[in-house]
């Protein structure tokens, strides 16, 4: 199951960067990468890094499995349970597609402060806020469940800090600044992540 998890995860990176960033730039002319780096220490050039790192420990992770087994830390778990991690980690995909088609023209890997976007609220967007990075972070829990082992955990705790801090630090206020009014009203009635939870008083 490691290489069906190996696969995904290639799948799910091809398809959420570059297969995106492809269509972005035939529908619009801009490929829509704004780089998520920031000035030494600030919000935006931590998560930059600390999502950097996560992916690329996510990629190690079911590597690890296939060629050093049993020297990284792997959990017992039942194939069933490794099994629901692939179909976990293929939903998210799914998930993470169909959030990023629904941006439109405002899909941004990044923020560019000067920039203006479209406040998108519609689709999947109506019950989360961030229903990308909750996609992602179901395929990073997917990949968990499919390779029990440190570098999975380590690659999901640090995507979901990364995650965190760039929405809380870098997006919400952009986005506060761009559309004071309409992302208000959208970030009381909406969760941050999961439907319900996180929503701004």
């Amino acid at each position: 199951m490691a290489f069906g998890a190996l696969a995904l995860y290639v799948l799910f990176a091809l398809l959420a960067f570059g297969w995106r960033a492809w269509l972005q730039f035939q529908q619009t002319g801009d490929h829509g990468f704004r780089g998520l780096s920031g000035p030494f220490l600030s919000s935006a050039g931590v998560a930059g890094f600390l999502l950097s790192a996560g992916g690329i420990t996510a990629l190690l992770a079911p590597l690890a499995e296939l060629f050093w087994r049993g020297r990284v830390g792997t959990a017992p778990l039942p194939t069933s349970v490794r099994g629901f991690g692939l179909a976990l980690m293929a939903l998210g995909i799914v998930v993470t597609l169909v959030a990023q088609i629904e941006m439109g023209a405002s899909w941004r890997v990044g923020v560019d402060p000067s920039e203006r976007t479209e406040l998108v609220t519609k689709g999947l967007f109506a019950w989360v806020r961030n229903p990308i990075y909750t996609a992602m972070l179901t395929t990073l829990l997917g990949l968990v469940l499919v390779v029990p082992n440190i570098l999975a955990a380590v690659a999901f705790f640090v995507a979901f800090v990364a995650l965190e801090l760039h929405v809380r630090k870098v997006e919400e206020p952009y986005l506060s600044r761009l559309h004071p009014e309409q992302f208000r009203a959208y970030a009381r009635r909406v969760g941050r992540f999961i439907p319900q939870v996180g929503r701004i008083a």
